[in-house]
Protein backbone atom coordinates (compact mmCIF):
# COMPACT_ATOMS: atom_id res chain seq x y z
CA UNK A 1 0.00 0.00 0.00
CA UNK A 2 1.32 3.50 -0.83
CA UNK A 3 -0.08 6.87 0.51
CA UNK A 4 1.03 9.36 -1.30
CA UNK A 5 0.03 12.55 0.55
CA UNK A 6 -0.24 14.77 -2.41
CA UNK A 7 -2.67 12.28 -4.34
CA UNK A 8 -4.88 12.56 -0.84
CA UNK A 9 -4.86 16.24 -0.50
CA UNK A 10 -5.73 16.70 -3.96
CA UNK A 11 -8.40 14.33 -4.50
CA UNK A 12 -9.72 15.12 -0.55
CA UNK A 13 -9.62 18.86 -2.20
CA UNK A 14 -11.48 18.05 -5.32
CA UNK A 15 -14.49 15.56 -3.47
CA UNK A 16 -14.93 18.13 -0.88
CA UNK A 17 -15.77 20.88 -3.62
CA UNK A 18 -17.87 18.61 -5.42
CA UNK A 19 -19.85 17.42 -2.16
CA UNK A 20 -19.85 21.04 -0.81
CA UNK A 21 -20.76 20.05 2.45
CA UNK A 22 -20.34 23.80 3.70
CA UNK A 23 -22.09 25.58 0.78
CA UNK A 24 -25.00 23.08 1.52
CA UNK A 25 -24.99 24.14 5.55
CA UNK A 26 -28.22 26.06 4.36
CA UNK A 27 -30.00 22.96 2.58
CA UNK A 28 -29.40 21.01 6.00
CA UNK A 29 -30.44 23.19 8.51
CA UNK A 30 -33.67 23.94 6.26
CA UNK A 31 -34.04 20.25 6.40
CA UNK A 32 -33.40 20.05 9.94
CA UNK A 33 -36.13 22.44 10.46
CA UNK A 34 -38.72 20.67 8.26
CA UNK A 35 -37.75 17.09 9.85
CA UNK A 36 -37.09 18.84 13.07
CA UNK A 37 -33.64 16.26 13.27
CA UNK A 38 -30.84 14.51 11.33
CA UNK A 39 -29.25 11.79 12.48
CA UNK A 40 -25.69 12.95 11.22
CA UNK A 41 -23.81 9.47 12.16
CA UNK A 42 -26.35 7.68 9.85
CA UNK A 43 -26.57 9.83 7.28
CA UNK A 44 -22.29 10.35 7.59
CA UNK A 45 -21.94 6.23 7.55
CA UNK A 46 -24.45 5.89 4.75
CA UNK A 47 -22.78 8.41 2.97
CA UNK A 48 -19.27 7.00 3.15
CA UNK A 49 -20.43 3.62 2.39
CA UNK A 50 -22.17 4.55 -0.87
CA UNK A 51 -18.69 6.10 -1.86
CA UNK A 52 -16.48 3.62 -0.70
CA UNK A 53 -18.62 0.86 -2.82
CA UNK A 54 -19.23 2.90 -6.21
CA UNK A 55 -14.98 3.77 -6.09
CA UNK A 56 -14.88 0.01 -6.24
CA UNK A 57 -17.39 -1.21 -8.00
CA UNK A 58 -18.66 1.47 -10.45
CA UNK A 59 -17.28 0.56 -13.27
CA UNK A 60 -18.03 -3.11 -12.89
CA UNK A 61 -21.81 -1.88 -12.60
CA UNK A 62 -21.76 0.42 -15.40
CA UNK A 63 -20.41 -2.23 -17.59
CA UNK A 64 -23.10 -4.33 -16.61
CA UNK A 65 -25.61 -2.03 -17.85
CA UNK A 66 -23.57 -1.36 -21.19
CA UNK A 67 -22.68 2.13 -19.95
CA UNK A 68 -18.75 3.21 -20.13
CA UNK A 69 -16.83 5.21 -17.68
CA UNK A 70 -16.54 8.46 -20.29
CA UNK A 71 -20.45 8.32 -21.09
CA UNK A 72 -21.26 8.38 -17.44
CA UNK A 73 -18.58 11.33 -16.89
CA UNK A 74 -19.85 13.59 -19.40
CA UNK A 75 -23.32 13.10 -17.90
CA UNK A 76 -21.97 13.59 -14.07
CA UNK A 77 -20.34 16.73 -15.77
CA UNK A 78 -23.75 18.18 -16.54
CA UNK A 79 -24.85 17.31 -13.52
CA UNK A 80 -22.12 19.50 -11.73
CA UNK A 81 -22.34 21.96 -13.99
CA UNK A 82 -26.11 22.67 -12.60
CA UNK A 83 -25.37 22.43 -9.02
CA UNK A 84 -22.77 24.75 -9.56
CA UNK A 85 -25.02 27.17 -10.91
CA UNK A 86 -27.26 26.78 -7.66
CA UNK A 87 -24.29 27.68 -6.24
CA UNK A 88 -23.08 30.32 -7.96
CA UNK A 89 -26.78 31.80 -8.87
CA UNK A 90 -28.39 31.31 -5.94
CA UNK A 91 -31.20 29.40 -8.05
CA UNK A 92 -32.77 25.98 -6.97
CA UNK A 93 -33.34 23.31 -9.67
CA UNK A 94 -33.61 20.58 -7.01
CA UNK A 95 -36.96 19.87 -5.80
CA UNK A 96 -37.11 18.83 -2.06
CA UNK A 97 -39.90 16.34 -0.91
CA UNK A 98 -41.39 16.24 2.59
CA UNK A 99 -39.62 13.90 4.45
CA UNK A 100 -39.33 12.88 8.26
CA UNK A 101 -35.82 12.24 10.25
CA UNK A 102 -35.38 9.19 9.11
CA UNK A 103 -35.55 9.26 5.50
CA UNK A 104 -33.81 12.60 5.30
CA UNK A 105 -30.82 10.87 6.71
CA UNK A 106 -30.56 8.80 3.45
CA UNK A 107 -32.32 10.85 0.88
CA UNK A 108 -31.59 14.10 0.68
CA UNK A 109 -28.52 14.05 3.04
CA UNK A 110 -26.54 11.00 2.10
CA UNK A 111 -27.93 10.24 -1.44
CA UNK A 112 -27.74 12.65 -3.76
CA UNK A 113 -26.58 15.31 -1.52
CA UNK A 114 -23.76 13.96 -0.38
CA UNK A 115 -22.96 10.66 -2.41
CA UNK A 116 -24.61 12.27 -5.57
CA UNK A 117 -24.14 11.52 -9.00
CA UNK A 118 -21.73 14.46 -8.92
CA UNK A 119 -19.27 12.87 -6.13
CA UNK A 120 -19.51 9.57 -7.53
CA UNK A 121 -18.77 10.44 -11.36
CA UNK A 122 -15.96 12.51 -9.48
CA UNK A 123 -14.38 8.71 -7.83
CA UNK A 124 -14.65 7.24 -11.39
CA UNK A 125 -12.61 10.27 -12.36
CA UNK A 126 -10.15 10.57 -9.57
CA UNK A 127 -9.74 6.27 -10.09
CA UNK A 128 -8.55 6.88 -13.28
CA UNK A 129 -5.81 9.41 -12.00
CA UNK A 130 -4.87 8.19 -8.34
CA UNK A 131 -4.67 4.95 -6.35
CA UNK A 132 -7.12 3.44 -5.10
CA UNK A 133 -5.84 3.86 -1.25
CA UNK A 134 -5.05 7.08 -1.43
CA UNK A 135 -8.63 8.08 -2.72
CA UNK A 136 -10.16 5.90 0.06
CA UNK A 137 -8.37 7.92 2.57
CA UNK A 138 -9.30 11.29 1.04
CA UNK A 139 -13.23 9.91 1.10
CA UNK A 140 -13.31 8.62 4.98
CA UNK A 141 -11.45 12.46 5.76
CA UNK A 142 -14.09 13.88 3.95
CA UNK A 143 -16.91 11.89 5.62
CA UNK A 144 -15.40 12.82 8.91
CA UNK A 145 -16.04 16.39 8.07
CA UNK A 146 -19.10 15.93 6.70
CA UNK A 147 -19.98 14.35 10.13
CA UNK A 148 -18.33 17.34 12.11
CA UNK A 149 -20.58 19.94 9.76
CA UNK A 150 -23.61 17.80 9.75
CA UNK A 151 -23.49 17.93 13.88
CA UNK A 152 -22.64 21.45 14.13
CA UNK A 153 -24.55 23.27 11.34
CA UNK A 154 -26.41 25.65 13.34
CA UNK A 155 -23.31 26.84 15.02
CA UNK A 156 -21.08 26.84 11.63
CA UNK A 157 -24.28 29.16 10.24
CA UNK A 158 -24.15 31.38 13.60
CA UNK A 159 -20.45 32.03 13.14
CA UNK A 160 -19.93 32.17 9.62
CA UNK A 161 -23.09 34.08 9.27
CA UNK A 162 -25.50 33.95 5.97
CA UNK A 163 -23.40 35.87 4.12
CA UNK A 164 -20.57 34.21 4.78
CA UNK A 165 -22.25 30.82 3.68
CA UNK A 166 -23.35 32.22 0.64
CA UNK A 167 -19.94 33.64 -0.39
CA UNK A 168 -18.00 30.05 0.26
CA UNK A 169 -20.76 28.79 -1.58
CA UNK A 170 -20.56 30.92 -4.82
CA UNK A 171 -16.29 30.24 -4.60
CA UNK A 172 -17.67 26.61 -4.48
CA UNK A 173 -19.66 26.85 -7.14
CA UNK A 174 -16.87 28.55 -9.07
CA UNK A 175 -14.23 25.76 -8.60
CA UNK A 176 -17.17 22.87 -9.05
CA UNK A 177 -18.10 24.83 -12.21
CA UNK A 178 -14.81 24.54 -13.62
CA UNK A 179 -14.23 20.73 -12.49
CA UNK A 180 -17.64 20.17 -14.70
CA UNK A 181 -15.81 21.70 -17.44
CA UNK A 182 -12.28 19.99 -17.28
CA UNK A 183 -14.54 16.33 -16.51
CA UNK A 184 -16.78 17.60 -19.56
CA UNK A 185 -13.73 18.36 -21.99
CA UNK A 186 -11.70 15.43 -21.02
CA UNK A 187 -14.38 12.70 -21.33
CA UNK A 188 -16.34 14.30 -24.57
CA UNK A 189 -12.75 13.74 -26.49
CA UNK A 190 -12.09 10.37 -25.15
CA UNK A 191 -15.77 9.54 -26.40
CA UNK A 192 -15.03 11.04 -30.09
CA UNK A 193 -11.66 8.96 -29.97
CA UNK A 194 -13.88 5.92 -28.95
CA UNK A 195 -16.16 6.37 -31.69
Amino acid sequence: MQLNFKEIFTAFMVLFAVIDIIGSIPIIIDLRKKAGHIQSEKASVIAGVILVLFLFLGKSILNLIGIDVNSFAVAGAFILFFIALEMILGITLYKQEESNAMTTAVFPIAFPLIAGPGSLTTLLSLRAEFRIENIVVAVIMNVIIIFIVLKTSAKIERIIGHNGINIIRKVFGVILLAIAVKLFAHNIKALFEIT
